[in-house]
């Protein structure tokens, strides 16, 4: 395991947390109309909150020296890679409840805020585990090479949102309206607030989420357990989320083989988590990196190189449309009528 350990004090923390607050009113007051996100405004969000991420990392540079810089930048980066997949299930969701392109933006807003929530607390109980109990690290990296496999070998199986028992126990408990009401998340009827259709997509956004939350908090506590380190690279990375959806949702027919290079990354560091507990130790993080570096970028460019021939104007999102419903390997076929009355695809 990396020990690296290092005093932050309260105000730091306070600073961190006040700042990703900040950067998140600014995100939604830029979007706060139900505009549709092209690819161009995605891509420049997007580069701006990866500079952000980045200078981060060289303010710990200067702050903490080079070790911690590059532990910050080591699961940085896995887990920039690892929200890849996010953006395939978000498109899924998307697409199965038809979704209109102007209101993504708006749960994609939320979904961050609760993926944000979800990791904070994983975190902090994932680390204490961690020290307090070092077999852990073994169920850990067990969970961790388990999900690498089943990511390999399950990609192309057909994922029903509605079926998820989250979504199921909303739509019992929750008076729902099988349509869209615009923007709005809640609607009053007869005096009664009842939940629209967009509420359900939410849900449905943060369930698959949770999920997430765990493999990628896991895959950084593998590299550290500094919660520090661990959380700022969370937070860091899903901040961009939202805008990074919009850059590749249209465009993820041309990454067919990159779930291979997600699924070496977690099996890479449930086996890193591993070894931390055995004679082998913890592995360097110049070595992390570069294993991180190089499977994102191989997987990256046997994707390019083997959907070369395709024309991504096809995708709709070149122009400035948003994307396309439909268009991710796993939205095969699928659809949804907000107009049954029971709200299922049809």
């Amino acid at each position: 395991m990396n020990e690296l350990s290092f005093a932050v004090p309260l105000w730091v923390w306070a600073a961190v947390t006040v700042g990703i607050g900040v950067m998140l009113a600014a995100d939604l007051i830029a979007h706060r109309d139900n505009h549709v996100i092209g690819f161009r405004e995605a891509a420049v969000w997007s580069s701006i909150w990866i500079a952000i991420g980045l200078g981060f990392g060289l303010i710990l540079l200067a702050w903490q020296g080079g070790e911690a810089s590059s532990t910050y930048y080591a699961g940085y980066l896995i887990e920039k890679a690892l929200s890849i997949d996010n953006v395939f299930v978000f498109a899924l969701v998307f697409s199965f409840f038809a979704v209109p392109d102007a209101y993504q933006h708006k749960v994609l807003f939320w979904g961050v805020i609760g993926a944000l929530a979800f990791r904070l607390v994983f975190i902090f109980i994932g680390a204490e585990l961690l020290q307090v109990f070092f077999w852990t690290a073994y169920l850990f990296g067990a969970f961790l090479i388990w999900t690498g496999y089943k990511m390999a070998v399950s990609k192309d199986e057909e994922v029903h949102p509605d079926r998820n028992p989250v979504v199921r126990l909303v739509r019992k408990l929750v008076p729902t309206d099988p349509r869209f009401h615009g923007g709005k998340f809640f609607i009053r009827v007869h005096g009664k607030r009842i939940a629209t259709l967009l509420f359900v997509v939410l849900v449905a956004i943060e369930a698959t989420d949770l999920v997430f939350a765990i493999d990628s908090v896991a895959a950084v506590l593998a590299i550290t357990t500094n919660t520090f380190i661990v959380w700022t690279a969370n937070a860091f990375a899903v901040l961009g989320l939202r805008s990074l959806y919009f850059c590749l949702a249209g465009l993820l027919r041309r990454f067919p083989y990159l779930h291979y290079g997600l699924a070496v990354l977690l099996a890479f560091a449930g086996v890193k988590l591993i070894l931390s507990e055995t004679p082998v130790g913890k592995l360097p993080i110049p070595l992390t990196l570069g294993v991180i570096v190089v499977t994102i970028t191989v997987s990256i460019a046997w994707s390019l190189i083997a959907t070369r021939g395709e024309a991504t104007h096809e995708t709709g999102q070149v122009d400035g449309a948003g994307p396309q419903p439909g268009t991710t390997p796993h939205a095969t076929a699928l659809s949804a009528d907000p107009h049954d009355p029971e709200g299922r695809p049809s």
